[in-house]
């Protein structure tokens, strides 16, 4: 088996905190003193649209939280949310050493709104790991579609075989390993350094 030559990553649950899961989430509506149901039966109509761009975190905060009055602001709750973003440095310190030894091309496949994924690049320096940020928001179109995968390789300009696929979560990783593409489910960097290696990939 050949090495990779590439590795997309997820971001939320690999790198760096999810940036709005259903722990964000159950957060907010404790801190904010919403009503859970409510709350997440907006969110959850809304979500796709807020994902693939559609809408923007504006949009997306007036139709789950500012509906009605509120006794805080929309700055308030959106510092909320992207604060809710954190680094897990010791996978940030292994991409860093795979970025370091200019082997591979890594880009980004992540599901985010565009704003909270943009707060993420600026806030944790991302363009230093990443040569292009592959996010639902930008590509209208959402982890575990299949489609998605099919794109990251036309933008990435290399087979299936050439890649490897990051994610936390196993169904994220079906389709990718589906069109041929080679994946790991992250459960800790110890775990992705020994996974990675199997494909050649090494930050030594």
């Amino acid at each position: 088996m050949a090495a990779a030559n590439t590795v997309f990553w997820d971001n939320g649950g690999v790198i760096l905190t999810n940036g709005w899961d259903r722990g964000g989430r159950k957060a907010a509506v404790e801190k904010f003193k919403l009503d859970w149901d409510d709350f997440s039966d907006r969110h959850e109509l809304m979500l796709n649209a807020f994902e693939i761009g559609q809408i923007s975190l504006d949009e997306y905060l007036q139709r789950v939280v500012f509906y009605r009055k509120q006794p805080f602001t929309k700055d308030d709750f959106r510092n909320f949310m992207f604060e809710l973003s954190q680094p897990f440095p010791e996978s940030l310190e292994f991409l860093g050493k795979l970025v370091a030894t200019g082997r591979y091309t890594m880009m980004s496949l992540n599901n985010e709104s565009k704003e909270i994924n943009e707060y993420r690049i600026e806030t944790f320096d991302m363009r230093k790991y990443f040569k292009a940020f592959l996010c639902s928001a930008y590509l209208g179109i959402r982890k575990p579609e299949p489609k998605i995968y099919r794109m990251a390789l036309q933008i990435a300009g290399r087979r299936a075989d050439e890649c490897v696929f990051v994610d936390d979560r196993g169904l994220n990783l079906e389709a990718a390993r589906e069109l041929g593409m080679h994946t790991v489910q992250f459960r800790s960097v110890e775990q992705l350094k020994s996974d990675l290696s199997r494909f050649g990939v090494k930050g030594d």
